[in-house]
């Protein structure tokens, strides 16, 4: 804790990002934001937001230079599903 306060004391007197004093990304510190706000909702909300936590991507891999048939994948709260 110490620490963290340490790192972010020249972030508030320089005023550059907190995310950034931490050595995050911004996308990072946005899914860490998310992740918290999720554990903190209460219901209905909670359900109908992890419901928007999946994700499905197409995925062609190249080989010799040419694309492969791609393949249909998944993520579910971090699982791979696919």
């Amino acid at each position: 804790m110490a620490q963290a306060q340490a790192a972010a004391a020249p972030a508030v007197q320089t005023g550059s990002a907190y995310w950034r004093a931490a050595g995050m990304t911004y996308i990072g510190f946005a899914n860490l934001c998310a992740v918290v706000v999720r554990k903190c909702q209460k219901e209905p909300f909670k359900s109908q937001s992890l419901s928007r936590e999946k994700v499905h991507y197409k995925y062609a891999p190249y080989a010799d230079g040419a694309q492969q048939k791609p393949e249909y994948r998944g993520v579910d709260a971090g699982k791979e599903i696919g």
